[in-house]
């Protein structure tokens, strides 16, 4: 099955060697489970001609918010809405957990409660797991058809499915120690408060539970997803 990823963002530069770029995270998140991938840059404006470019989507983190007015953000929705009239399966990580429920009438905004970084809690498809995370916005109100799958006391909508077809959720399974180590020093300083900083920096070798994600992330993707 071949999987279109939409690239909204870039990994810094100097980490690119060691962890990928976005694309190349969620591809090795989904290794083993037989897929093959394209890469489109959405954020430098290359699109695919149509949904009809794969079998299957994924939308990647962004250092962007949903809400920014640029015009490759708008034109990602307007591509979100076709894939979804088109029925093919999708699935978001935080930029794109929140450009899909925007797309599709919902609304993002900065947290009124600050920032998301590093290892946190959160129940999922009824289990408790643990991921990585990277975010100060949020989905604030859910469009319609949005089921509420993935919470945790800091984030309301963790994870939504709409349907068997659509996944997206909050934090970043794709995530390993290497790559949140990397955001912590080079765009963490003066953005993210010091001391989540620190707290985030000794949870960077603790597990996450990514497999069960990625599981679920491929069964999306398969068509094979119950709801």
């Amino acid at each position: 099955m071949h999987i279109g990823i939409l690239q909204a963002g870039h990994a810094p530069r100097e980490l690119e060697p060691e962890t990928g770029d976005y694309a190349e995270q969620c591809q090795e998140l989904l290794s083993g489970q037989g897929f093959t991938f394209s890469t489109f840059n959405v954020v430098d404006d290359a699109f695919p001609d149509s949904a009809d470019a794969a079998e299957g989507w994924l939308i990647t983190g962004s250092r962007h918010g949903a809400y920014d007015p640029l015009p490759w953000i708008a034109r990602l929705e307007a591509l979100i809405r076709e894939i979804v009239a088109a029925q093919k399966p999708l699935v978001g990580i935080c930029f794109g957990h929140q450009i899909i429920a925007q797309a599709l009438g919902g609304k993002v905004e900065k947290y009124a409660r600050g920032w998301a970084v590093g290892r946190h809690g959160y129940t999922l498809l009824g289990e408790a797991i643990a991921l990585n995370a990277w975010h100060q916005d949020q989905i604030t109100a859910l469009p319609e058809g949005a089921e509420v799958v993935g919470s945790s006391p800091f984030c309301r909508y963790a994870a939504l499915q709409y349907g068997p077809r659509i996944f997206s959720l909050q934090p970043h399974p794709e995530y390993g120690p290497r790559m949140l180590r990397g955001l912590i020093e080079l765009r963490g300083p003066n953005v993210v408060p010091a001391d989540l900083l620190q707290v985030a920096e000794e949870s960077l070798d603790a597990p996450t539970d990514a497999p069960f994600v990625a599981a679920h992330m491929g069964a999306v993707l398969r068509g094979e997803a119950r709801t």
